[in-house]
């Protein structure tokens, strides 16, 4: 009689299951760690020491596990509809936008993914469902709000993108850009020695700012359009 405890000599005993979230989460772990060429199939199973086979149980190919991790960190956009639908139109698309960025600049390395893949996972449709959702019950025509989203969502993911490359000795560089700019001789140059402590802006205050001409923008907009 053969003893249950013991391997057939042709089959490997297997691995226990991991759970789909232990599986995302590594795979945001490696992104972030070694960045957007070093997520692959047998990279995560190593991750979380398991083999590629349980990995294509969930996932078809490379393209399929990149949109889940996309859509993973999309996740993260936590809005209250409700609480959102109560704010003035205007608020609700800062806030919602806001929120895109600080999710994507948190995982900087997936910001260049996004050129790639359109995320049209769970987080990403409630996301844009959000969105438009506010753009139309405010009066937005379909076609409007459509071109709204578009443009937010990619102004977003530009910045976001931007924010990528920044350095932890950026804060350095920009010391020494505005110490360059006060030092301008202001008889060729008046105007930036004018406003040289001013500059270079901040990522985050010009993506802030951009937001809000972008908001104030889509509120001027001539009646029917």
């Amino acid at each position: 009689m053969t003893n249950v405890n013991e391997s057939s000599p042709g089959r490997s005993r297997g691995r226990p299951a991991v759970p789909m979230d232990r599986i995302l989460s590594a795979a945001v772990e490696l992104l972030d760690e070694q960045g957007a060429d070093a997520l692959s199939m047998r990279s995560l199973a190593q991750r979380v020491q398991s083999g590629t086979a349980m990995l294509y149980r969930h996932f078809a190919n490379r393209s399929e596990l990149v949109s889940a991790v996309i859509d993973h960190i999309l996740g993260e956009v936590d809005l209250d509809p409700e609480a959102l639908a109560a704010l003035p139109w205007q608020q609700g698309c800062i806030l919602l936008a806001q929120h895109m960025f600080d999710a994507l600049s948190r995982h900087g390395n997936v910001a260049v993914l996004l050129i790639e893949y359109t995320p049209v996972g769970t987080n990403a449709l409630a996301n844009r469902e959000l969105c438009l959702s506010v753009l139309l019950a405010n009066g937005f025509r379909p076609s409007v709000a459509a071109h709204a989203y578009a443009m937010l969502a990619r102004y977003v993911l530009g910045f976001a993108i931007q924010q990528s490359g920044t350095a932890a000795g950026d804060s350095e560089h920009d010391a020494q850009l505005s110490a360059t700019f006060r030092g301008l001789d202001p008889a060729r140059y008046p105007a930036t020695v004018a406003v040289a402590d001013d500059l270079p802006v901040p990522l985050a205050e010009e993506f802030g700012f951009g937001l809000r001409l972008i908001v104030s923008g889509l509120e001027h907009l001539p009646a029917g359009q």
